[in-house]
């Protein structure tokens, strides 16, 4: 059978897939020139080039995107009435946040209690070796022609957020043109459980910063009726949680409700790493606070740091702040409401200045059609289980651009970074299983799909 074979296939290739991942780790591909030399990324690009190019697809270029970076893009053509399949990924990773913080070295491979760890093992660069891992396990079984059209597409700027491969599609809509899109940049809803994600929040990032003095003023002189720009910013924050630790936007809904699958409070305090006797915030379910509400997080402040700072009250302090937003809330409305909701909150008078650094819009996937069948029939071929839906807190504008630009084709968002992975924080790590299960999946769906 073409299941079993394909089965074995990948299993096979495990020990290949193992050293894939430990070059691509060592790529410090963090698209940002201030941290990581700029040639980083583009050894990391040419690798995801060559490798795919090693398995039979063509046109494999490099393509520049209007913010500088550069996507990696490929095709196969697709037999005579066979539909075309977007294999998407990108090859950018985030910044390490700190060497010290880690337990295994940032850029190198390490398996550590039966997980690979480093930084992109996961996010994103796991869902590309998953990618490969599938192509080779076809070709060893199906021989050197694939069953459908390929179009893959790495993108080289993702984490950063800067919209390159988003304003690169409109002008290249044939380039990319595909019946469905498989967006591997989420994950299961936990190891071992096959999961389509159905819904991402889209965000809103505001640079908020606060002025009341023209300089630095002695505390002991001038204390009290003086106007502190740092209290009157932690004034505006507070005023964004309420005592629950809701997020509270004015003219912002905060009490939708998740009808899919639910997320175990305990699961999630294990997940999210909640320090012992911490309580998990907001006044709905896990899936309701993560999935189907707004969600305010202070990414950062520039204030004094403890050590070197004296007795002067602040003439100015600034933050960073990102507002996810689910379905249902545009991002131009909530900006709106947040922009209104910092002047109204801020006290005294103080001089405020609120600058959008970003938007995107939240997104829903389609639940039907003749791909999500296929996949799903995939799925439990290759974990022995049904598949189920969840939400994602998280934001892919690029999802937006591809349903405007093709309403037509079928997009499944799916990977190998569920909630043990710590994406994006300290610590990453992939579990090798689910690039084994998430790769015979997709083997077995392109086998499949053209039928």
């Amino acid at each position: 059978m073409t299941e079993d074979a394909l089965r074995t296939a990948v299993r096979e290739l495990m020990p290949r897939a193992k050293t894939d991942l430990t070059e691509l780790v060592s790529y410090r591909s963090v698209y940002d020139a201030r941290q990581f030399p700029v040639e980083e990324c583009l050894k990391a690009a040419q690798w995801v080039a060559d490798a795919f190019a090693a398995e039979g697809l063509t046109d494999v270029g490099l393509h520049e995107t209007p913010d500088g970076s550069n996507a990696v893009i490929a095709r196969y053509p697709a037999p005579p009435g066979a539909p075309t399949v977007m294999l998407y990924c990108h090859y950018d990773v985030q910044p390490p946040l700190g060497d010290d913080a880690w337990k295994t070295p940032v850029w190198e491979l390490t398996e550590k209690d039966g997980r690979w760890y480093g930084r992109g093992s996961a996010d994103c660069k796991g869902n590309i070796v998953t990618h490969l891992t599938a192509l080779r396990a076809l070709r060893k079984v199906v021989g050197d022609k694939y069953p459908v059209g390929l179009t893959l597409v790495a993108e080289g700027s993702e984490e950063q957020g800067t919209g390159g491969l988003e304003r690169f599609v409109p002008d290249n809509v044939e380039l990319l043109r595909s019946d469905t899109l498989l967006i591997c940049d989420c994950g299961n809803f936990a190891v071992g459980v096959p999961t389509f994600t159905q819904t991402l929040r889209g965000n809103v990032n505001v640079l908020v910063t606060i002025e009341t003095l023209e300089g630095p003023m002695h505390s002991g002189m001038f204390g009290g009726p003086a106007p502190d720009a740092l209290a009157a910013l932690i004034h505006v924050l507070a005023s964004l949680r309420d005592a629950e630790g809701n997020t509270t936007v004015d003219g912002l809904p905060n009490d939708q409700k998740w009808d899919g699958v639910q997320y175990p409070p305990e699961q999630f305090r294990a997940d999210a790493n909640i320090l012992d006797g911490v309580d998990i915030v907001g006044g709905g379910t896990v899936s309701d606070m993560v999935w189907a509400r707004p969600a305010l997080t202070v990414l950062g402040m520039d204030v004094p740091p403890v050590v070197g700072s004296s007795a002067a009250i602040q003439p100015r302090a600034r933050a960073r702040l990102n507002l996810r937003i689910p379905p249902g809330v545009e991002p131009q409305d909530a900006l709106k409401a947040l922009t209104a909701h910092l002047e109204s909150h801020t006290p005294w008078h103080a001089k405020v200045t609120i600058e959008t650094e970003a938007t995107g819009s939240p997104f829903r996937a389609a639940t039907d059609g003749p791909a999500r069948k296929a996949m799903a029939a995939a799925f439990a071929a290759s974990y022995g289980r049904e598949a189920t839906t969840e939400g994602q807190g998280g934001s892919i504008p690029l999802c937006n651009v591809f349903a405007d630009i093709y309403p037509n084709a079928e997009i499944m968002l799916m990977g190998v970074e569920e909630p043990k992975c710590l994406i994006h924080a300290p610590n990453e790590s992939v579990d090798p299983s689910e690039i084994e299960h998430m790769a015979l999946a997709e083997a077995l769906f392109l086998a499949s799909y053209a039928k």
